[in-house]
């Protein structure tokens, strides 16, 4: 009998502007490293019972066609920022082929504001168009053979949660692309993580993100066996970012097609089709 399989895709590690910035010739938007390429964020989830988007962000179409993702299952939202739910209309393409509504998944406050976005969807019908299924996000749940659990965050003043994954393979991941702060109630559902992809804009301080610092002490608090870190923005360099950042042996910046790949009974991989 062969062993589960499942796979993690970082469709996109980039902040709300993406790297490289508009007229930005600083030496990592000028940089032509594929690492310092970054869309906006997000994440894609594939089991033997489960295909899962996180987020619809702006770059949705060109990261769906680079990962050549044809269906999806779900899709689950952090929150309202328009860099993770500006790409919605692309979901038609998963709605065409599917004979039944294509669910969605949100908090109140983020499901009201995709409603007031993208009215003519919420009461479609036709396979033409988005055909959404809503639901509400009020604690743990499934998809397929993937349990799902919730994790409230604090990030601007706007509804979030990150998200964690018990796979079929028996591995864990949580996903926390947009943070500042974790409560302390939220830390206790990341106990016993393998994989953790936390935010991790810049060095300096934000107002609304964790910066490096700020992350690093939230892996060594949780201490995964493996972090990845994302939301980057063009403060970060790619080439030199282990050893500018001092990132710890199990800390790395992540990139845009990274893939984690979990099997059971053995410790997730990380596959990267780009060097340093």
């Amino acid at each position: 009998m062969n062993n589960l399989t499942a796979t993690a895709t970082l469709l996109g590690t980039g902040t709300s502007v993406g790297v490289p910035v508009i007229g930005c010739s600083c030496p990592v938007c000028s940089s032509d490293h594929p690492g310092n390429r970054r869309t906006r964020s997000s994440l894609h989830l594939q089991s033997p019972g489960a295909s899962i988007l996180i987020d619809s962000g702006p770059d949705l179409r060109e990261q769906a066609l680079r990962e050549d993702l044809h269906t999806i299952d779900a899709v689950l939202y952090t929150h309202s920022h328009l860099d993770h739910v500006a790409g919605f209309d692309e979901l038609r393409a998963f709605c065409w082929h599917r004979e039944d509504p294509l669910p969605i998944h949100a908090g109140p406050e983020t499901m009201a504001v995709l409603e007031q976005m993208f009215p003519w969807a919420m009461s479609n019908t036709s396979r033409n168009y988005v055909r959404p299924a809503r639901h509400l996000i009020s604690g743990p749940f499934s998809i397929g053979d993937m349990v799902i659990t919730p994790v409230p965050v604090i990030h601007a003043s706007v509804e979030t949660f990150g998200f964690r994954f018990d796979l079929p393979t028996g591995h864990s991941l949580a996903y926390l692309s947009d943070v500042k702060e974790i409560p302390p109630a939220s830390f206790s559902l990341l106990d016993n993580l393998e994989v953790l992809v936390i935010d991790a804009l810049r060095p300096s301080p934000h107002p609304t993100h964790m910066n490096v610092e700020e992350s690093l002490s939230v892996i060594a608090r949780i201490q995964p066996a493996r972090a990845l870190l994302t939301h980057l923005a063009h403060e970060i360099d790619y080439r030199n970012a282990g050893t500018e950042l001092k990132l710890p042996d199990t800390v790395s910046v992540a990139h845009d097609g990274l893939k984690l790949e979990f099997e059971s009974s053995e410790p997730c991989a990380i596959v990267s089709p780009i060097d340093p």
